[in-house]
């Protein structure tokens, strides 16, 4: 196997803290749910990240408007990023960290070179979309392990990501 390939693969593997824990959620669910926030929290973060780079570069008759919706949706990932660190951690796992890690978790592309407005828009809708897809997927694999805290967390996602993919649309609409 490559090293890159390696490098990958072992990036993907969530590993435990070495603690013991006695929670509401069992070992073997603990795994599959920690390796589904640990994709959550790669793509909040590159979405994050993808976001505030529109928000430094919107221009246009738009600009004021795109601005302040990009400002609040950019800070409201970064929050929502620690939050599906955290509750990896509740779980007993270690957080996913660093940019190798979070390209090779996420379902968002975040390496294109800057666009025009009206396209960088268009893709962060579809990248919301994407990811409220992503965490429904998630959500009813938490739900079916017993993780109340998880589903409830991750369907509050859900309707976040489609209120930033409808605003997002809405700035489209001529």
């Amino acid at each position: 196997m490559a090293k890159t390939a390696k490098s990958k693969a072992a990036s993907r593997k969530v590993e435990g803290d070495g603690n013991r824990l006695n929670t509401s959620v069992g070992s073997d669910a603990r795994e599959k749910i920690a390796e589904a926030l640990t994709k959550a929290v790669a793509d909040s973060y590159t979405l994050y990240a993808k976001t505030l780079g529109v928000h430094w570069n919107v221009q246009g008759p738009n600009f004021y408007g795109l601005h302040k919706l990009t400002d609040a949706q950019y800070n409201e990932l970064h929050q929502a990023a620690d939050a599906l660190a955290e509750r990896i951690r509740a779980l007993g796992k270690l957080a996913p960290t660093g940019s190798e890690a979070f390209r090779a978790l996420t379902v968002i592309e975040n390496e294109a070179p800057h666009k025009p407005t009206r396209e960088m828009i268009a893709e962060l809708v579809r990248d919301n979309e994407a990811v409220a897809r992503r965490m429904s997927e998630f959500a009813e694999l938490a739900d079916a392990a017993g993780d109340l805290f998880t589903h409830d967390m991750l369907v509050a996602r859900i309707g976040v990501h489609e209120e930033n993919a409808w605003m997002l649309r809405s700035s489209l609409s001529e």
